[in-house]
């Protein structure tokens, strides 16, 4: 096994990891929160599961940067970056980025004064909660289906 197909399978499994769990927390998670008689218990659900959460993404989301920053300068594939039909790669990264900035920047600087003030009011803050999730599982969604159909020639 060379070193970029197992570059490729860090970068593939942190993915799966980090989209798969923002997807899970999405479509499970926030449902059944908001979904709880007490809003209170529904913010301490997510709460719960949150926290066990965003200490592993904040391993798998840096893994999947770094595993594709070494791909792409280990197949010189710099240029690629610019060519209009491999959007998709842009995008991967703006998506990272994007990620990046939530989980090390925006998540430690307001993060717990969101969930302090979501305390009087646990119904507001799940619903704006679920909104963001939901605005980035869409994207991602968009992301990762435009990065496979790009990698096997299928866009541009």
């Amino acid at each position: 096994m060379d070193d970029v197909t197992l570059a490729r399978a860090f970068h593939v499994l942190a993915i799966v990891h980090w989209i798969g769990g923002m997807a899970f927390m999405t479509l499970v998670v926030l449902p059944a929160a908001r979904d709880t008689a007490d809003p209170r218990e529904g913010l301490a659900l997510f709460e719960s599961v949150e926290g066990r959460f965003s200490p592993q993404v904040r391993l798998s989301v840096p893994l999947a940067g770094l595993s594709g920053f070494y791909m792409a300068e280990r197949l010189d594939a710099w240029p690629r970056f610019l060519d209009p039909a491999q959007w998709w790669l842009g995008a991967m990264v703006l998506l990272w980025l994007l990620f990046m900035t939530v989980l090390f920047v925006v998540e430690p600087a307001i993060g717990p004064r969101l969930l302090e003030a979501g305390h009087s009011d646990p119904e507001g803050l799940l619903r704006r909660v679920a909104r963001v999730h939901w605005l980035l599982l869409g994207a991602s969604a968009v992301v990762a289906g435009g990065a496979v159909l790009g990698a096997h020639g299928l866009l541009g």
